[in-house]
């Protein structure tokens, strides 16, 4: 039996499904991926100052970049994939109950995923939101800010740095989201994880609890990850391949 057929008998024997999924699964979209060969981090390593918040809130050089570099984004408008149209299928199905994603794009929820079943572990680009008040506004108003030429837009209630509604490096993840991330890994009864090199923690943490609860795990993801090992099949073709073959 290949790892194709023995992932689709896992995926056909499951009741419970969680997908876990990472920036592999949108990169079919266009959207490139921060650790792969090809990576926005790979190729330009300074470009990782702008996620991490330590910088981000010390530099205003750093913080007019990340606004320019959402602008520029802003246009590009991604569409999703058989990859995350394959979930939606599964979720249709009746058994794929959560998708936990480290991906802040919001390509599940367009690809017609219930957004009550998405768990945005690490946030989303939807929204701004300031660092000392907490107020969020939609994207596309903050934007349109930046695009009248405020390079660092401060907060319009009390004058605060604004961000992307993101988790960066340095921040903690949100506890309710990560408790609500928690429960679904602990009672599903297979584990999906996507596209993710499962190297951020706590996100690759939620592997470890499916698995000691029993669920069996499968990795689709083009290079190795720590968890390899722990896995009951592993494949590496392209996810917009595999995901609509294992559904199937």
């Amino acid at each position: 039996m290949s790892e194709l057929d023995r992932a689709r008998a896992l995926v056909r024997g499951a009741g419970r499904i969680v997908a876990l999924t990472g920036a592999g699964i949108s990169t079919e979209s266009g959207i490139p991926d921060f650790r792969g060969p090809q990576g926005v981090w790979t190729k330009n390593p300074a470009a990782e100052k702008l996620s991490d918040i330590s910088e981000y809130t010390a530099s205003r050089e750093v913080r007019e970049l990340a606004w320019q570099s959402r602008l520029e984004h802003a246009g590009l408008a991604p569409e999703p994939n058989t990859g995350h149209r394959a979930l939606v299928d599964l979720e249709h199905d009746g058994r794929l109950m959560a998708i936990l994603t480290q991906n802040i794009d919001g390509l599940h929820q367009k690809a017609g995923s219930d957004p009550a079943n998405v768990v945005e572990l690490h946030g989303t680009l939807a929204q701004s939101i300031c660092l000392l008040c907490g107020d969020r506004r939609d994207m596309p108003e903050t934007l349109e800010r930046v695009r009248a030429g405020e390079t660092d837009p401060s907060c319009l209630v009390c004058g605060g740095i604004l961000k992307s509604a993101t988790i960066s490096f340095g921040q903690a993840l949100d506890v309710a989201v990560l408790e609500r991330a928690r429960l679904n890994a602990l009672t599903c009864d297979l584990l999906l994880a996507v596209g993710t090199s499962l190297t951020v923690h706590p996100a690759a943490g939620l592997v470890d609890i499916a698995a000691a609860a029993g669920a069996p795990v499968i990795i689709c993801n083009a290079q190795e990850t720590p968890y390899d090992d722990v896995a009951e099949v592993v494949l590496r073709d392209p996810i917009g391949e595999v995901l609509p073959a294992l559904v199937r």
